[in-house]
Order: C-alpha cells, then sequence, then structure tokens
C-alpha cells in the first residue's frame, strides 16, 4: 500500500495517533503512516507538497487545511471529522457549565470538520447554531457573529475561544477523542487497499500490453480505447495517442456490432473475428472483463496472419499463380440476414485452418464466391486458387484435369483447389484426392512420378447431400467423405434469407435500369411477392427475372400484375415453379392447379369485373368477396383480359 501522511493543527491529535497505531489494527506492514506533523494553517500548501515528494500517496488533515491542501495538491486527502459521539460530549459538558434549562450553544469552525448535527437540539434539549468561516480569515468574524447573537456559550477552536473570552462568554475547546481520528484512520486505509490494487491491475496491464506477442487493447463500457500495446500500434499503422479514446467499431469496421455490444452490455462469450486491416490478416478475440459479474469492460486480442504484400510481392503472386486469382471477398456476401451472417462469420473462422472445406448450398448460391473469399482470407492468398469441376467427365478426362502434370492440383500448389460437383469424382480419382489431401501426395501415372504438393482443397456438391447418398450408395469414398466433412458449410437459400433477397432484388433492378438507361420501381405489392417466390434458382435466378422484368417493362412503376406476368411467362407462374421443382415453398400465396381453373364461363368474367370495379380496382378486397387467393385472382384477370392498364 502506499505511504501515508498525519498533517494536523494540534500536538494532542500527533500523541493520539500513535496511541492509535499500537492497535492490531494498524500493525499491518501494508498500512505505513510515514510522516506525523503538527503544521499551522500558512505552511499547509507547502508541507503537503513535500509530503508528497517524500512518497505519500495520500493526506489526513482536518478542516481548513484539509481544504486548502485538495484545492492545491492532487492528491486523495481524508478529512477528520468530529464525530457524533465527540460533539455529544461537548454539549453534555457545556450544559454542565451553564446550567441552563435550554441553553444556546454556537459551534463556530469550517463545515468540513462537523458530523450531521440536525436531531442535536431534540436530542439534547438544547438551541444549537453553527457559524461556519469560508477560510482562516472569516474565522474571528464567525466567532464576533455568534457572540453578537448572544449565544450562552461557543465550542470552538483558538481563535474562537479566544473571541468568546474578549467578550466575557464562556467556551469549551473543540478538543477531540481517538475516534475521528480512528475513523479517519480506517478510512485511509481501505482507500489505501482499494489504490493498491488499481495500481496492481495497471500494473498487470501495462504489463499485458507492454510484453503480449499479440496486439492488445483495453476497452471501457462503452466501447471506446482505454489504451493499445505497441504491437496494436504497429498492425494499425498510428500511434496510441489517435487510438485512445475512439470507438472500437469505428477502428475496427469489420466487427460484428451486435456481438460487440453483446460483450459490453450483458458479458456474452468471447467474441472471435478475421479482419482485414492494412493488408493483414488478423484473428481479433474481444473478451469481457467482468468483475462481481458486472461488465467492466472488454479486451481485444489481434493475431497477425499474414503480411501486407508489396507491390513486388504482388506482381509475383500474379506470375506464381498463373492467372488462377480468386476475386471474391466476404465483403462481397450478401449476409444482412442472421443466417448468412453466422455462415460467413463459420467461414472467416474457417480461413485461419489448412483442412478441407466442403461448402453446400443449392444452385445460384454463394459457394464460388464463398471459396474464393476463405482463399482470399487465408495465408494461401498469394498463391493460386484453381476452379475445375468433374461434372459429366470420364474417369480419364477428370485425371487429366485434376491431376495430370499440368492438372489443377499441380497449378494450386501453395494455394488452393476447388473441385466443384466432387460427389461426381471417379473413385480412382477420389483415391489420388485422398492422398493428396490426407499426406500431400501427388500421383501420377508411374509410381516413382510421386511427388508433395502443399494444397488446401476446398470440394462442393452438386445438390445438397449429394455425398451423403453418394456414400450409402457405394459411390464414394467414406473415408475421402470423412476428411472432407470437418469443415463444412451449408449456405442458405435466399427464401430463407428475406433480408438478403431483398437487397438483391434492390441492387438487381438497379443495375438493370443503369444498364438500359431507365428507370423502374417496385411497387409494395410487387414486391411483396418477389420476396415470397420460392426463388430455387436464388442468386441467378433472381438476376435473370430482374433483367427480363427492366427489359419488358412498358410501365415506370412495376406492380403485381407486371411482376406475375413475367414469372408467368418464364415459369409458369409462382406455384408452377415450385410444382416443377418438385418443391413447395411454405410461404407461397395459393396452390391451385392451372388445369382446374380453365373453362370458367363468360358468368364468372362479369363477376370479377364487377367485384374489381365496386372495390376500385383493388385487388385484395375483390379476392376476398370472391372467396379467392390473390394469386387466383390474377390468373382468372389474365385469362379474361381484365384489370390491364
Amino acid at each position: 500500500m502506499g505511504k501515508i501522511a498525519l498533517l494536523v493543527p494540534r500536538e494532542e491529535m500527533i500523541y493520539q495517533a500513535h496511541n492509535l497505531l499500537q492497535e492490531a489494527g494498524y500493525q499491518d506492514k501494508a498500512f505505513a503512516v510515514s510522516c506525523m506533523k503538527v503544521v499551522r494553517t500558512k505552511n499547509i500548501v507547502m508541507e503537503a507538497r513535500q509530503a508528497i515528494a517524500g512518497g505519500a500517496s495520500m493526506i489526513i488533515a482536518r478542516g481548513l487545511q484539509a481544504s486548502l491542501i485538495k484545492q492545491y495538491t492532487d492528491i486523495p486527502v481524508i478529512e477528520i471529522v468530529i464525530t457524533a459521539q465527540e460533539m455529544a460530549l461537548l454539549v453534555m459538558k457545556a450544559k454542565q457549565i451553564l446550567k441552563k434549562e435550554h441553553p444556546v450553544i454556537a459551534v463556530v469552525g469550517f463545515r468540513n470538520m462537523f458530523c450531521d448535527m440536525s436531531y442535536f437540539d431534540g436530542i439534547y434539549g438544547i438551541e444549537l447554531r453553527a457559524f461556519y468561516a469560508p477560510d482562516n480569515e472569516q474565522l474571528r468574524a464567525a466567532a464576533l457573529q455568534a457572540v453578537e447573537e448572544k449565544v450562552d456559550l461557543l465550542i470552538g477552536g483558538d481563535v474562537a475561544v479566544e473571541a468568546a473570552a474578549g467578550a466575557g462568554v464562556p467556551s469549551l475547546f473543540l478538543s477531540t477523542t481517538e475516534d475521528s481520528l480512528r475513523n479517519a484512520f480506517s478510512m485511509a486505509k481501505s482507500i489505501s487497499f482499494a489504490m493498491d490494487v488499481e495500481k496492481k491491475k495497471a500494473a498487470q496491464m501495462e504489463t499485458l500490453l507492454d510484453y503480449s506477442f499479440s496486439g492488445v487493447a483495453h476497452i471501457d463500457g462503452e466501447g471506446k480505447i482505454l489504451a493499445v500495446n505497441p504491437l496494436l500500434e504497429d498492425m494499425l499503422g498510428q500511434p496510441g495517442k489517435k487510438l485512445t479514446g475512439r470507438l472500437l467499431a469505428e477502428v475496427f469496421q469489420d466487427l460484428d456490432l451486435s456481438q460487440v455490444e453483446q460483450i459490453l452490455k450483458k458479458g456474452g462469450n468471447s467474441y472471435g473475428a478475421f479482419l482485414r486491416v492494412r493488408g493483414f490478416s488478423i484473428y481479433a478475440i474481444l473478451a469481457p472483463v467482468l468483475v462481481e459479474g458486472k461488465v467492466e469492460g472488454a479486451i481485444l486480442t489481434c493475431h497477425k496472419m499474414a503480411q501486407k504484400l508489396t507491390v513486388e510481392q504482388e506482381s509475383q503472386k500474379k506470375r506464381h499463380s498463373n492467372g488462377l486469382i480468386a476475386l471474391g471477398q466476404f465483403s462481397d456476401i450478401l449476409q444482412e440476414s442472421p443466417a448468412m451472417g453466422q455462415c460467413v462469420g463459420r467461414a472467416k473462422l474457417y480461413a485461419m485452418s489448412d483442412l478441407p472445406v466442403l461448402i453446400e448450398g443449392e444452385a445460384g448460391t454463394e459457394k464460388r464466391l464463398m471459396a474464393q473469399s476463405i482463399h482470399n482470407a487465408s495465408l494461401r492468398s498469394r498463391n493460386a486458387f484453381a476452379d475445375v469441376s468433374v461434372r459429366g467427365l470420364a474417369d480419364e478426362e477428370q485425371f487429366a484435369l485434376l491431376f495430370g502434370e499440368k492438372g489443377a492440383a499441380v497449378q494450386a500448389d501453395g494455394g488452393t483447389l476447388l473441385l466443384e460437383d466432387g460427389d461426381m469424382l471417379s473413385l480412382p480419382n477420389q483415391y489420388r484426392l485422398l492422398q493428396l489431401i490426407r499426406y500431400r501426395l501427388w500421383h501420377g501415372r508411374q509410381l516413382q512420378q510421386n511427388r508433395h504438393l502443399d494444397v488446401r482443397v476446398m470440394v462442393t456438391a452438386s445438390v445438397p447431400g449429394a455425398f451423403e447418398q453418394a456414400v450409402g450408395q457405394g459411390r464414394f469414398r467414406e473415408d475421402l467423405y470423412y476428411l472432407v466433412k470437418g469443415l463444412d458449410i451449408r449456405i442458405p437459400p435466399l427464401r430463407q434469407r428475406k433480408e438478403d433477397l431483398k437487397q438483391k432484388l434492390g441492387a438487381a433492378i438497379r443495375e438493370s435500369c443503369e444498364r438500359y438507361g431507365r428507370y423502374h420501381v417496385l411497387t409494395r405489392e410487387a414486391e411483396e411477392v418477389l420476396l415470397n417466390c420460392p426463388w430455387f434458382g436464388n442468386l441467378y435466378q433472381v438476376e435473370h427475372f430482374c433483367e427480363r422484368l427492366i427489359l419488358t417493362a412498358t410501365k415506370r412503376s412495376l406492380d403485381e400484375w407486371a411482376v406475375r406476368e413475367v414469372l408467368d411467362e418464364l415459369f409458369g407462374g409462382k406455384e408452377n415453379l415450385e410444382r416443377k421443382s418438385g418443391k413447395k415453398d411454405s410461404g407461397s400465396e395459393g396452390n391451385l392447379s392451372r388445369d382446374a381453373e380453365d373453362g370458367w364461363p363468360d358468368e364468372r368474367s362479369r363477376q370479377i369485373a364487377a367485384a374489381l370495379k365496386k372495390h376500385g380496382g383493388n385487388r385484395k378486397k375483390t379476392a376476398e368477396e370472391l372467396g379467392i387467393s390473390k394469386a387466383t385472382l390474377w390468373r382468372q384477370m389474365k385469362k379474361y383480359g381484365l384489370g390491364r392498364d
């Protein structure tokens, strides 16, 4: 603990302090009163500064002296406050002197010297008046004011007692017992202990920051950076003074804000994220600092994984990769939806590994883009990314493509090989792939041609679940399946990612409009129809649908009619799209077959027209009146040529 200085105005207080320090509670070596002095008020600031220079970490003082030390130094000051018991003894002694039924007693001094005396009047049968002086010069004036108010007795220090004597008013010196000093010492001990704990914490944090082999940042409960170590300064290319005080999310923009908030507000589990900073690959871990279950901030540790490439290195990368470069980045992937955000988060973690990755998803999902992003976020990013598919190829063709002298495996040495439709690989080539993954061995035509290749393999399936089916049918090696299955990613379809689907629809329509110099917008109803379509072709299907929609649009505002018409032309309507795919989207509207609607008489046409007129063309109300779905109403309107502008 730190050293404590006791600076007091009277000698007897020093004696009382000596007696107290003999008690067992103050024999702890950690509690050190290094300096005890009787000091005149005019010298108190100078003496306090000398005590601080001598190593004092806090000062115990009384009254005006304590106030002056607080004003002119920045050291903690423990004030000696006269206890209620000490004041009670003085009041009872005053009553004995006065022998009066209800005496008027004045207390003169500085406000910070006294305890709360609000109820003394009722308890002791007196009228107690307090005369507080703001400084030493006005202390006599306060005493004289008490005399002028005809008090019966005055309690105060030397100045007050002297003024009372000059006016012939009885007085008592404001003496104290050991109680007030004991309270001050106890408070000093507690504060000293707290300061010591804080120093240890600060020292530990300083050691962590200075000697950690990782970049480290100390974060407060509001998400602001309190301190960073030199390694993190080097990673970010900024000095600590420019980083401290800034929000963590401002410095590391790739962090998931919801995860950061979860940790800082609720103290959740640590959060890991893969980041790109100044061309470096960094894995960051944010962990909460918990004190008695309460979050007091967090610690961010950053582990550098790859060096930034210079211009020369970039040139070497292109030469070495033979043009086999992955262009995709994680930032290119639609990930507004929680499902896709979680998927991308897992993929970022997989980028740290060298094991194979199995990527599954429906046609048109971001399987290839995901593989490119993992490659570009890995330590292999400067090397080749070879992407091949074995669908429809015979065994010999597969061998030549993958394991020939100039095949993909050789071209991807040091980099990544993406094998699309991997479940269609022949059994002999499955064995070769197993050797490449497990033992880094490349098998040529001849045994003596075998050599080591350093290739990371990523595999996609022709359809979700294809590998399991192939293993069950004996068309795929079980051992190879378990090799590629360890790090698997299943990309959710767009129909399960409404936020991403909405963003993709908007982007595809904007791009088509810009491409053809047009301006079209979807109505709310049209957007709702598209958001409820199953889109089994996912991104591909959405992009081509939007292109067709813009090319054939005849109106600026694209309503439900225009959208359903293009859906019908391309896929035979949304319901037919579901049937042709062999799937049914639970969120689709209506499922009547087209055949069941054929043969409506002219009466039906008039009935629909009348209902539309009645409801001012509102299709929702019209459908409700006719007892059919909006999808069925639309088809019948199309059949009878109703509702066109």
